[in-house]
């Protein structure tokens, strides 16, 4: 069997040359949703939760307002790219089904590492809990969903006593990479700086499950071998674990994939919703 070449299957912007305009396309579409929103009355701009200026959220509310159900969108970029201000389109398909949005962001490799980004991500889920008193349906792409998935596993109890113990018992993680040991030997870990036991130890693959939580996976039908293995991995482990799990493939590649999260009809945000309601119940 020929080795995997990693580095083929984890460059996905040389992999997507036409990226670029995918980027300018996602600032477009944000900036014209956070506009939108905020002359409704329905957007709250730059709520931070953190001691950094990029720990902050944008709420983004439906007609039901503040009493909506809650998700949490994580954007990606390898934990090295981005901020909310590219995904706020990103709310629109929930928001469209009844459900508040709040899109975070957070600090960015190599000026912290990925467990720093763990740790942020927590206290997001944390600033919500204290200020909605809500469960949360955690959803991202690409390093979103790893971080969506690393929610769902995190002993909240543990952690953070006062919140409850399934503060997160749901996520949608959508290219995500769940085993970030394949990036060891990458140009890209100059910035992550993993190596093999913290490549592990920020591994949701290998993190315990609370039974009876939920996490799909969905890939791109164009996506690399790779992030295909890496969410039927992730699938299978943890429903033997005792997770309920999904794994899905939908049109697009690693970038357009999300599109559909802004159509509140779209099978994506079909599913995120009927998650989000489980939570609801």
């Amino acid at each position: 069997m020929a080795a995997v070449d990693y580095e083929f299957e984890y460059n996905l912007r040389a992999r997507v040359p036409e990226h670029p305009q995918i980027f300018a396309r996602w600032a477009r579409d944000a900036e014209l949703y956070r506009a939108d929103m905020l002359e409704r009355g329905r957007a709250e701009l730059g709520l931070s939760y953190g001691d950094t200026p990029r720990q902050f959220i944008d709420l983004f509310l439906p007609e039901n307002g503040v009493k909506a159900p809650l998700a949490m969108y994580i954007h990606g970029g390898y934990w090295r790219a981005f901020d909310p201000g590219s995904s706020s389109h990103m709310a629109r398909g929930l928001n469209g089904r009844g459900i508040a949005v709040a899109v975070m962001g957070y600090d960015l490799c190599p000026i912290v590492t990925i467990p720093d980004i763990i740790e942020q991500t927590r206290r997001a889920c944390i600033f919500l809990w204290r200020r909605f008193g809500r469960r949360i349906l955690v959803y991202g792409h690409s390093a979103g969903g790893h971080l969506a998935a690393a929610m769902v596993a995190t002993d909240w109890r543990t952690l953070y006593p006062k919140a409850p113990g399934d503060l997160a018992p749901a996520g949608y993680a959508i290219s995500g990479l769940f085993d970030l040991t394949p990036l060891l030997g990458l140009d890209m870990n100059q910035d992550l700086r993993l190596d093999a036991e913290t490549a592990r130890g920020v591994s949701p693959l290998f993190w315990p499950v609370p039974p009876g939580h939920a996490l799909d996976a969905a890939v791109g039908d164009l996506e690399t071998n790779e992030f295909k293995r890496q969410s039927h991995t992730v699938v299978q482990v943890w429903q033997h674990a005792g997770a309920e799990t999904r794994y899905a493939e939908f049109p697009g590649n690693h970038y357009t994939v999300i599109d559909a999260l802004a159509d509140p009809g779209s099978a994506m945000v079909t599913r995120v919703a009927e998650l989000v309601q489980r939570i609801k119940a």
